[in-house]
């Protein structure tokens, strides 16, 4: 991958030290497939097999962010109950401690497909565990399928990172992204609407079925397959001494842009995600059902939101500037959450009127927050394309972790702010939060682009 000593966008990279090697592997120019396959050919089959990869990751999220809440909160459970499901999450947290050992131990082709069959038998596990009855052991297996789920990011961002040409990371962060929130919809919305005509066992069934044939079409994918006509390949140097914690977050935090990108995922996402949290809850106490709240906001909305990520990375495509449009896209989010908050002081579930507005305002918040991820996206990826080749997949998913703790340090303990204070004032706090995305973003380094 280049010359090794600078970044493909010209920008020294942070070393790692590792031994001499007197017999170095030849570069693999970026854009190829890991198993050798010829440049510009496979370049959609490279972004198919990361939409098919991405989509399958997406949907134990939908399941807990969009079949779960709705349900519980159908069966009476309290906001604050519902919000602490989000420790399930923690998996995700940690994934940058074994981010290191998917990146230098093993092949990207035997971890996506371990992984992938692992999935397939949480969720296998989940249709014999109806919340209803079972909701203890369904917890524990939902913990386990985001513990498989994290293992199969890191793989993917990794090879994500590494096969796409800088041509490409605009639609690659569009498959990305669009994979993942397809595979959301499905598993969110989608379920919502259906678990009632198929019933929770089968319906569990089938997806672990379909997660099996995922496993199969990643390690028949000619992007990582190796190529048998490709020439031997060199002696490669022994593997260096895994670097200690310490020396590891200094190299990801040495590499140009991390700082401030760090802290822009952190924010970015903290008052859409405690707001899309809340209101569909608020409108469900207000006399909308879970079957439409699984139409309008689980499917519909989502739709919106892949709109909005296509829409991003046509641009990306054409310019690969995302800081250009963040401001403006920021401030228009920020309309839409004032918008949303004047609902809950107006919203009345008799009047048609009202349940269009609010319908309204959910599905310009995931439009407009579809563009804003994959934008967000994209100046991650730039990001992690400037570190040195063996931490690239940690660095990205050191970024992505902390993107996570962006969206879930609110959502789970919106919903105690909730029961305590009402809704009223925690949508003051996220329209102030909002308000420091937009300001956060004036300090944003230009060689970010």
């Amino acid at each position: 991958m280049g010359d090794g000593g600078s970044s493909i966008l010209g920008v020294p990279r942070p070393r790692l030290a590792p031994p001499p090697c007197p017999n170095p592997p030849a570069p693999r120019p970026r854009g190829e497939g890991v198993g050798g396959a010829a440049p510009g050919g496979p370049a959609k089959a490279k972004l198919v097999l990361l939409g098919l990869l991405y989509l399958v990751q997406g949907m134990p999220y939908g399941l807990q962010s969009g079949l779960l809440p709705v349900y519980l909160r159908s069966r009476g459970l309290s906001l604050t109950r519902i919000g602490l499901t989000k420790v399930l999450y923690l998996p995700w947290l940690l994934k940058v401690a074994w981010a290191p050992l998917v990146d230098q131990r093993g092949s990207k082709r035997a971890w996506l497909a371990l992984s992938t069959v692992a999935l397939a038998g949480t969720w296998a596990a989940c249709a014999a565990l109806p919340p209803e009855t079972h909701f203890g052991p369904l917890a524990g297996a939902l913990l386990l399928m985001n513990l498989c789920a994290s293992v199969q990011d890191v793989a993917v961002d990794g090879l994500a990172v590494r096969l796409l040409a800088p041509h490409e990371v605009g639609l690659g962060n569009t498959v990305q992204v669009v994979g993942y929130k397809l595979g959301s919809l499905l598993a969110g919305g989608g379920l919502l609407t259906v678990v009632h005509l198929l019933g929770w066992g089968p319906l569990f069934t089938l997806l672990a079925l379909a997660y099996l044939a995922a496993a199969g079409a990643a390690w028949r994918a000619p992007p990582l397959r190796p190529d048998p006509g490709a020439p031997a390949a060199a002696p490669r140097c022994p593997r260096p001494a895994p670097p200690s914690p310490s020396h590891l977050l200094r190299a990801l935090l040495e590499v140009t842009g991390t700082l401030w990108t760090a802290g822009f995922v952190l924010l970015y996402k903290l008052g859409e995600q405690g707001a899309s949290g809340i209101f569909p809850l608020f409108l469900l106490d207000r006399g909308m059902s879970a079957r439409e709240l699984g139409l309008w906001n689980g499917i519909v909305a989502v739709g919106f939101s892949i709109t909005g990520s296509s829409l991003a990375g046509v641009f990306l495509a054409k310019h690969r500037q995302p800081l250009l449009v963040l401001r403006p896209l920021l401030l228009l989010r920020l309309g839409g959450l004032v918008f949303q908050s004047a609902l809950l002081f107006t919203f009345d579930g008799s009047k048609a009127f009202f349940r269009g507005a609010a319908v309204l305002s959910i599905c310009l918040q995931h439009f407009v927050g579809g563009l804003v991820t994959t934008l967000t996206f994209s100046l991650m990826m730039h990001c992690s394309q400037r570190a040195d080749e063996a931490i690239q997949a940690t660095h990205y998913s050191f970024l992505a972790t902390l993107e996570l703790v962006g969206k879930l340090l609110l959502s789970t303990v919106a919903g105690g702010l909730v029961d305590r204070a009402g809704p009223e004032p925690c949508f003051g706090l996220f329209l102030a939060l909002s308000l420091a995305a937009v300001l956060y973003l004036d300090r944003a380094p230009g060689s970010l682009g």
